[in-house]
């Protein structure tokens, strides 16, 4: 990769969801009886940058692959940011005890978990893709987060759909541990096969001239 360190477009727009943490921290933990942006309730503008940063976390990838712009940086950006905005949404939601605070903590502490184990794989020279629970549990964390901000504890059928996605990805961010936990296992324990052992090459017959060369010789 050519000019890993290189700030391109899709490293600029990873840089600008990490930017945009600290602002979704301010707008959800800010009184709405202070919160005036154009008369637009806080719930909106939090749901709103959350949507925007996790739709940066698809375009930029998408992006460096079109582009051909895969650097070390991005790729050292891109779970650091993502790390970053889940864990300040959760956080945010969990102080305003719309989310309970054992599923948020068990949600982060998979994520820094995983973050170990495949930081351990990265050392040895191991590469530990990311498994479809793992998906599973980004859609349910995502849902629950956007719908949680929107309903601020307001609708009931709304805040029930949250708490389902909200359980959904705490049990997923368990399973997926469990087997993150089982894959790093399987491929640090697993022993290289055994090369195969040239056999020594056997001298082409001689040919009629070569004979009689050897028997006059």
């Amino acid at each position: 990769m050519a000019g890993s360190h290189t700030v391109n477009l899709p490293n600029a727009i990873t840089l600008g969801r990490i930017f945009l943490v600290p602002l979704l921290v301010v707008v959800l933990m800010t009184n709405p009886k202070e919160f005036a942006l154009w008369g637009v309730p806080k719930e909106i503008v939090g749901a709103v940058i959350f949507a925007v940063a996790s739709l940066t976390d698809w375009l930029d990838g998408y992006l460096a692959r079109r582009r051909k712009q895969v650097t070390g940086l991005g790729q050292w950006m891109d779970p650091l940011a993502d790390k970053l905005l889940v864990t300040a949404a959760f956080v945010s939601l969990a102080y305003l005890e719309l989310a309970p605070a054992w599923m948020v903590t068990v949600i982060i502490g998979r994520e820094f978990f995983v973050t170990v184990l495949r930081s351990i794989a990265h050392a040895r020279g191991l590469a530990m893709p990311a498994s479809p629970l793992g998906k599973v549990k980004m859609v349910a964390q995502v849902a629950a987060i956007l719908i949680l901000i929107l309903d601020q504890g307001h609708l009931p059928a709304l805040n029930y759909m949250g708490q389902l996605a909200l359980w959904i990805a705490t049990l997923s961010a368990l399973v997926s541990a469990v087997d993150y936990s089982r894959r790093i296992n399987v491929i640090m324990t697993a022993r290289p096969a055994p090369e195969a052992v040239a056999e020594p090459e056997t001298p082409a017959e001689a040919t009629p001239k070569e004979a009689r060369s050897r028997i006059s010789a």
